[in-house]
């Protein structure tokens, strides 16, 4: 049986597994839907062999990613939710309504710049079709969709998104380990000068004798081959190859979870934190990254569906946040680790390659600097 901690479903060599040191404890998929009802589905579109862009016949290099903050047992539940733009050359619908009333409804979809306002208009008409009721009304939604750019190996323009394809992403959407890499989203994108794409990690914290999780997902896009520090060690001279872009021109989509008792503001102040994660990794947020990040909690949303003139709330004070805080930052790092892990090589429109991470130079580096952490089991 694979180790989740290790590997992919499908086997590919997670982070951990080249002895990239993490702190923290996973959870038992080290995965987002490690958070309880938390499911995530995609939908991978790759078709054509690399070479000449065609506009509207490929080659095709993108996808669908789909979470569901309550699973597909509670489609339209809204949580409490926070979100935040480290860097807002990019788009996440539905921000202002988080940011006005604390609270997010139904599927959370991410794919290309291009097709974003696909994904956010297919996700009301599944909510209308497949859910009881949703958003403030019973014909009223304003759903999260994100997007990262996808165009240096994607037939971007030639909008290979479709509806069909956002219902499909939502409608594979489970829990348990996930795959990570050229997936949903994710399949698409460049990461630190090498293949980026989709990842997810999580942390359980203990709090006054209870257990709570934290997970977090990144649809990674973002950052240069110079910029790239993998276990506080900057590998640019360790780790030589091409440079795609001249300027950090990426993105990265960041969503944490968690079933710990908070609520919006807090929500907010967790998204605040993901900056850190991503800056462990050397990222410095460039002018053209689209760095924008959203939190949600499945603790409490009975309080969001009631009708009564007063309801009562459970909430963890906010000066005793700070494990979460620490939580939500090893897991996005992570997470991120994930995403360069398990990339392969993928060629795209007019022949652009994007390189895998060179696994054995990596977990030689880290040796060499005292870095390498044994993984568990092997």
């Amino acid at each position: 049986m694979t180790n989740p901690l290790l590997a992919t479903p499908s086997g590919k060599t997670r982070a951990r597994a080249l002895g990239i040191p993490f702190d923290g404890l996973p959870g038992a998929n080290n995965a987002i839907t490690d958070v309880p009802g938390v499911e995530v589905g995609f939908c991978t579109l790759i078709e054509g062999e690399g070479g000449p862009l065609v506009v509207g016949e490929g080659p095709v290099r993108t996808g669908v990613t789909a979470i569901l903050p309550c699973g597909k047992a509670r489609p339209g539940a809204p949580v409490w939710a926070g979100q935040h733009s480290l860097n807002g050359n990019g788009e996440l619908t539905g921000s202002w309504w988080i940011e006005e009333a604390g609270k997010a409804d139904g599927p959370i979809t991410i794919t290309n710049t291009h097709s974003c306002g696909v994904a956010r208009d297919a996700t009301i008409e599944w909510l209308h079709k497949f859910a009881d009721s949703y958003g403030d009304g019973p014909s009223w939604g304003l759903p999260v969709a994100g997007e990262t750019y996808d165009g240096w190996l994607n037939d971007i323009n030639g909008f290979h998104v479709t509806r069909e394809h956002v219902f499909e992403a939502i409608n594979n959407a489970a829990g348990g380990a996930l795959e990570e890499g050229s997936v949903g989203g994710g399949t698409g994108m460049m990461l630190y000068g090498h293949k980026g794409g989709s990842g997810t990690a999580s942390r359980q914290v203990g709090y006054e004798g209870s257990a709570y999780t934290v997970g977090a997902f990144v649809q990674a896009n973002f950052g240069l081959r110079s910029q790239l520090t993998i276990g506080g060690i900057p590998m640019a001279e360790h780790l030589p190859g091409p440079e795609p872009y001249a300027s950090d021109t990426g993105s990265i989509i960041a969503i944490v979870a968690t079933d710990a008792p908070i609520i919006s503001h807090q929500c907010k102040r967790l998204t605040r934190r993901i900056s850190l994660g991503v800056g462990k990794g050397g990222s410095i947020s460039g002018h053209g990254s689209g760095d924008i990040f959203m939190a949600f909690t499945t603790a409490g949303s009975e309080a969001l569906d009631s009708h009564d003139p007063i309801v009562k709330i459970d909430m963890i004070p906010d000066h005793l946040l700070d494990p979460f805080f620490e939580a939500v930052i090893q897991a996005v790092d992570e997470a991120i680790m994930n995403v360069l892990a398990v990339s392969e090589e993928m060629v795209g429109i007019d022949n652009h390659r994007a390189e895998a991470l060179d696994r054995e130079r990596l977990v030689a580096t880290l040796k060499k600097f005292g870095r390498y952490r044994e993984p568990p089991g092997l």
